[in-house]
């Protein structure tokens, strides 16, 4: 019987012949008939050859073979993506048939030959959504993204040293190659900045991550239809942006500029040194004419999906496929946005999420005339990268708060817990006397990239990238139960800044927008006092930077409670705090603990996700309390509190310094 865990081996070396060595000195021995036209006619003298060295051999099942010509549609050396309706339904006919073999033993055969006919892309995008979506394969983590495709993420000349040091150094005596902390551009570029929050490879894995376990399209009705889907693709990226907002004031920056006008130019360039084509500053938006992607747009389009949009936000319904009306709420207007399956009429709406991105992953190159592929934000594991995907979405964001702020503010009674009060909240930095400042570094670390290096010699090579880290602390929270009998709590912690660009106090209508989720857990309150202590490490919003690059070959610890931390999806752990000031950047932590009878349990879940067919583990609108606009009267967020609420100050302080990990 096949192990589902071998499953992941097929992630590796993904332009490599399915019968060559992978992970340590493992084959697949697959029938004659699964090889391709070009290796069969010496099969047995190749199966031999790759197979003498071997420590483990994987039986492969003959089976009657799956038929790929709709996948196998894509050139193998072509880019895929999601955005583009004609991959995609590429992509769903691979998918369905990952996920209508019975056994492990008929996905490992079907996968094996499948393999070297599909393009890489799409196998791995659809092989990932059926191993996080079978009830046979629960608790294998996936291999990382990076690893399976460095080229997608690093600079060609790092690409070129790494196969330089492993085919000239032996296994053993490797040295790791290191990456260039911004070799995108220089200081004369303002966005550039940033190159540590976009070109990080956890935050662009995260991104990546929602579209394998929310895929867009699929038979199998349960696959794309989760509760709170359209909420959650709202709620991504509404923390997306709060956060790049913050970091930006890091920066000496102002916010987001929207990208309202779709005919003005893209003032910002971005030059990505991978296998992606740069994109010029000034670069117009134009009608797209790609027809060997079957794509005719019309940039008007976007405007009439956008205009429909808002219409419905006013109307308060939406019209679905049968020309019924239903209630418009935050569930329906993501799922629309979005535009997955899930979306009650798509023809009507629009794919305004996606097509938004390949307007401008085509502003290089709209019809084809250079036969340019498209930008790196075409690509929704690399999207994060470009400058203008966070334009593109604060504009998608004012569409999602023309919606949020037509709701009725929450009263006082409906924010208070009765009988529950905070008394204080503090956090302190490991090894530090002084209490509410939050440190951040530098700090570097290796990830081996060997899985992804095709036609290379064996044996693990490293790269070594700079990223943010922030010193580990712990929260100290204090509250008092008033009753006689123990009871529940769901503490929700927040981080803002307390004054905008210029310096100036922020008042909570601005605030809400830029308050970012540290972390969400339960609570059991005796009577009287109690003292919460919280390390920043359990946050259950999180990954560790170890499970977002996973060593492959390995299995998940089995005292791992949480699907949710198996299938890695979470906003990774080094990117916590936002980077912060040499002087600080003066926030605000805010702390609320409400019912949890009435919330619901969030210790082994997140904000991010919810897999399968559970109920999603928080009864409250995400973002609650600071998803709808405030009662009146209330101009700053000390004037928001109730008796069950804390705020204090807190300073984040950048230490312009870089430590190795462990």
């Amino acid at each position: 019987m096949a192990d589902k865990y071998d499953l992941l081996l097929l992630l590796e070396r993904p332009y490599e012949p399915v019968f060559m060595e992978r992970g340590r000195k493992t084959i697949f021995d697959v029938p004659e008939k699964f090889l391709t036209e070009r290796y069969r006619m010496v099969g047995n003298e190749l199966l031999e050859r790759f197979g003498q060295e071997a420590g483990r051999r994987i039986s492969v099942t003959d089976i009657t073979l799956p038929d790929l010509h709709i996948p196998m549609q894509l050139p193998r050396k072509a880019q895929f993506t999601l955005c583009i309706p004609a991959h995609r339904f590429m992509a769903r006919r691979l998918i369905d048939i990952f996920m209508a073999v019975n056994t492990i033993d008929e996905l490992q055969s079907v996968a094996a030959y499948a393999h070297d006919r599909v393009n890489p892309y799409l196998f791995n995008y659809a092989l990932s959504v059926a191993v996080l979506h079978r009830e046979d394969t629960k608790g294998v983590g996936l291999l990382s993204f990076v690893q399976s495709f460095p080229n997608k993420f690093i600079d060609r000349q790092v690409f070129r040293h790494l196969r330089e040091e492993c085919t000239i150094v032996p296994e053993g005596s490797r040295m790791p190659i290191v990456i260039p902390r911004d070799y995108t551009a220089s200081e004369l570029e303002p966005e550039h900045r940033l190159w540590y929050f976009r070109e990080d490879f956890g935050v662009n894995l995260y991104h990546w991550q929602r579209y394998l376990v929310y895929p867009l399209e699929a038979t199998e009705r349960r696959v794309v239809f989760k509760e709170r889907r359209g909420e959650l693709f709202y709620y991504m990226y509404e923390q997306i942006l709060a956060r790049y907002n913050v970091e930006r004031f890091c920066n000496k920056l102002p916010r987001v500029e929207p990208l309202n006008n779709l005919r003005e130019f893209i003032k910002e360039g971005y030059f990505p040194k991978m296998e992606w084509p740069p994109r010029f500053d000034n670069t117009k938006l134009s009608d797209v004419k790609r027809y060997q992607d079957q794509l005719i747009l019309d940039i008007g389009c976007l405007q009439r999906w956008m205009d429909l949009i808002y219409k419905a936000i006013s109307e308060g319904s939406v019209i679905d496929e049968s020309v019924n009306r239903i209630p418009l709420d935050i569930e329906v207007l993501g799922n629309i946005i979005e535009s997955s399956e899930a979306s009650p009429h798509r023809n009507l709406y629009g794919e305004l999420h996606n097509m938004g991105n390949l307007f401008i992953a085509y502003a290089h190159d709209p019809e084809h005339r250079h036969l340019e592929t498209f930008g790196v934000i075409g690509d929704l594991s690399t999207a994060m990268r470009d400058p203008a995907f966070y334009r593109w979405h604060a504009n998608l964001q004012n569409i999602f708060q023309a919606y949020k702020t037509r709701l009725p503010p929450y009263t006082t009674k409906e924010l208070h817990y009765e009988g529950v009060s905070l008394t204080g909240v503090e956090v302190a930095v490991e090894d530090s006397k002084t209490p509410n400042v939050l440190k951040t570094h530098w700090q570097v670390s290796d990830i081996d990239l060997s899985p992804g290096l095709d036609f290379a010699p064996r044996g693990n090579i490293f790269a070594r990238f700079t990223h943010l880290q922030h010193t580990p602390f712990t929260y100290t929270i204090n509250v008092n139960n008033e009753s006689e009998t123990q009871r529940f709590g769901l503490v929700r912690i927040f981080l803002g800044p307390k004054a905008d660009e210029r310096g100036q106090d922020i008042d909570l209508k601005e605030q809400r927008l830029l308050m970012i989720e540290l972390d969400k857990f339960a609570v059991s309150l005796q009577p009287g006092e109690n003292v919460i202590r919280r390390r920043s490490n359990e946050s259950s919003l999180t990954l560790p930077i170890e499970q977002t690059f996973r060593e492959r070959d390995t299995k998940p610890d089995s005292t791992q409670k949480s699907e949710y931390n198996v299938c890695a999806c979470g906003w990774p752990h080094h990117m916590l705090i936002p980077k912060g000031l040499p002087d600080g950047l003066r926030c605000e932590l805010f702390v609320i603990i409400s019912n949890y009878d009435k919330d619901g349990d969030c210790n082994d879940s997140a904000a991010h996700c919810n897999l399968r067919e559970q109920l999603f583990p928080d009864n409250r609108a995400l973002g609650f309390p600071f998803d709808r606009l405030t009662r009146l009267g209330v101009e700053h967020l000390r004037d928001f509190l109730t008796p069950n609420m804390s705020l204090i100050e807190v300073i984040v302080q950048h230490e312009d310094r870089t430590d190795h990990c462990c």
